[in-house]
């Protein structure tokens, strides 16, 4: 038996991750594959309180420096304490957002330098990588119409219309490099979202 797996969806906000994954969750289910679903920031109790941390507005600037190391610390908790312990369990588990979300976001919308990025990488992660990575790719102005429409942005979505173009930009870079990883138009309709993920995954499947 295929050992369990890492899928991570990645994608900017309003990209229809959460479909996509439920869509997902659902096809392996139906092969009896046991899943499990989690998200970043967050995850875990400790997590969690880092996702609120991150996400809601202050009243004091938030450095680009403690956003970053929040990120990293949040992902610490979630690969040791969950995602490593249930692939060891044999159960899959897919990933809303992983380490791609934060070279993305703060790499690219930051603009902080890749090496730092690679230095916490390292100390926090070491080899750890996903098995395969689906990336729903929407014009960052298209998306940003879809998150107002499911209420008030929170303090990341507010970050401005070229934060968003970089972080798309450095998503289309990286994902251009990578072998296990696959680009679903996201701009398209749910349901031809949801059959080009599951196809981009059923043919990573065939091959593992």
């Amino acid at each position: 038996m295929t050992k369990a797996k890492f899928i991570v969806i990645e994608g900017l906000e309003g990209a229809g991750k959460s479909t996509v994954i439920s869509a997902i969750s659902n096809f392996l289910s139906a092969k009896n594959i046991k899943c499990k679903v989690t998200r970043e920031p967050g995850g875990t109790p400790m997590a969690e309180a880092i996702r609120k941390c991150v996400k809601e507005d202050w009243e004091e600037d938030v450095t680009q420096q403690t956003e970053l190391l929040l990120m990293y610390a949040a992902r610490s908790q979630l690969v040791s304490n969950v995602i490593v312990p249930a692939l060891a369990k044999g159960i899959w588990v897919i990933g809303d957002r992983h380490d791609l979300s934060t070279v993305a976001y703060q790499g690219g919308g930051r603009e902080i330098s890749q090496n730092k990025l690679k230095i916490l990488k390292e100390l926090t992660l070491g080899e750890f990588e996903p098995d395969f990575t689906l990336y729903l790719d929407i014009e960052p102005s298209i998306g940003l119409e879809r998150a107002r429409g499911r209420g008030q942005l929170d303090r990341i979505e507010q970050s401005g219309i070229a934060f968003f173009e970089r972080a798309r930009e450095m998503y289309l870079s990286n994902i251009s490099k990578m072998q296990n990883a696959r680009t679903v138009d996201a701009s398209k309709s749910v349901e031809e979202v949801e059959a080009n993920a599951l196809a981009a995954l059923q043919t990573w499947m065939s091959s593992i």
